[in-house]
């Protein structure tokens, strides 16, 4: 950015997780009381696309995008070795996801094509810059993660265009397999850096390279059953299997034993919402349960409470400071949990619908809104050692 540029804004563009995860706290704390408002009648406004659309766009495409941008921008210059991208150019590219939510937000009388040409083009953009860093380092193990962004970009076209929910089903699939590559791989390695930092046995922690390759195979035919709109036995079965599948590999990874570290049952915990995503949307094809209640435990439950957590650690960890959890993050923890319970318990018809979703829009408010006041700061401010990140 240029050097007239205040030192809290050029810190921001120095690397891509800083401006990225504060975008989308900001607009987890934004747009889901929005939503509230929205769907109870209190307030409206001209979005391009009707409430409820607008409300399952902006979960997977706009929080969702921010998050994995976020993340994978910054982590695939550490596999990669090679310069991030910042200044300008980040710059850049956080104006094109901007864009997309200002103009989701006030869209109505702009031509529906533009609007779904600004959206449809943030994802391939992330896509372009990780993808050239992977293949010029030759990094074949990393094309898995581009290959699932192609997936929930095709997703984003089907949903934008044709406004079918079983493309938010599909990017809801989509977004529990990038948790089990991604997710999958940073657990179980945490966990056993701090075992190790604590002086006991990192090998108690346990992964099957072959059972992890099963789980998002596993995933791909619920993705494709579900694409196909087969209600039947099929789509039930294999869900079933993907969420046994994905519990046994996550008994190898013994989360009981890190339970003292806040940074590292949050990732456990929150990816235990993924087989319990599973486990309802098996019981919506064999029971014949409302598609909400596996949608909310897989977004609010699974995404949600997992890019808290890894916002919680990675902007510890690359802006130099120490890997201790700021006072009050704990009571978000809980509290984004708490919000995904009462979300589905509310869609399932146990809890009363406006004391259910009033209760759970405060107690996501207050998750993020703790995650902007401990960590608005951490994010715009430079590294404490002077160190580039």
């Amino acid at each position: 950015m240029p050097d007239q540029q205040p030192p809290a804004i050029r810190q921001l563009f120095a690397y891509p997780f800083r401006i990225f995860f504060l975008s989308l706290a900001i607009l987890a704390l934004l747009a889901i009381p929005l939503w509230l408002l929205l769907v109870t009648g209190k307030t409206s406004l001209p979005l391009a696309l009707p409430g409820l659309l607008w409300h399952q766009h902006e979960m997977l495409f706009g929080f969702l995008s921010a998050a994995i941008a976020g993340f994978l921008l910054t982590a695939v210059c550490v596999w990669t070795q090679t310069e991030r991208t910042h200044g300008w150019r980040l710059a850049l590219l956080w104006g094109v996801w901007l864009l997309g939510r200002l103009t989701m937000v006030f869209g109505a009388e702009l031509p529906l094509g533009l609007v779904q040409a600004i959206n449809l083009a943030f994802l391939p953009l992330v896509m372009v810059d990780a993808g050239l860093r992977i293949w010029r380092a030759r990094q074949q193990r990393q094309l898995m993660i581009l290959v699932v962004l192609g997936l929930l970009w095709l997703m984003q076209f089907g949903f934008i265009s044709q406004h079918h929910p079983v493309f938010i089903q599909g990017a809801l699939l989509l977004t529990l397999t990038l948790i089990s590559i991604i997710g999958g791989r940073i657990t179980p390695a945490f966990s056993k850096g701090w075992l190790k930092q604590q002086g006991r046995d990192p090998e108690a922690i346990r992964s099957w390279p072959l059972l992890d390759l099963t789980v998002i195979i596993n995933l791909l035919l619920v993705l494709v059953t579900v694409l196909l709109e087969s209600h039947s036995g099929l789509l039930g079965a294999l869900a079933a299997s993907a969420a046994v599948l994905t519990l046994v590999r996550m008994i190898g990874w013994r989360g009981w034993l890190v339970r003292a570290e806040p940074l590292l049952w949050i990732l456990h915990l929150s990816i235990l919402w993924v087989p319990v995503s599973l486990a309802l949307l098996a019981a919506q094809s064999f029971l014949h349960w409302p598609a909400t209640v596996w949608s909310h435990a897989a977004g609010a439950g699974a995404m949600a409470s997992l890019i808290l957590g890894v916002i919680a650690r990675v902007a510890l960890g690359h802006t130099g400071r120490p890997l201790r959890l700021p006072r009050g993050m704990v009571l978000a923890f809980i509290a984004i949990h708490l919000a995904a319970l009462i979300r589905v318990l509310t869609a399932a018809g146990l809890l009363p619908w406006h004391p259910g979703i009033g209760l759970a829009t405060v107690l996501w408010t207050l998750a993020f809104a703790l995650l902007l006041f401990r960590y608005g700061g951490i994010l715009a401010r430079p590294r404490p050692d002077g160190r580039s990140g």
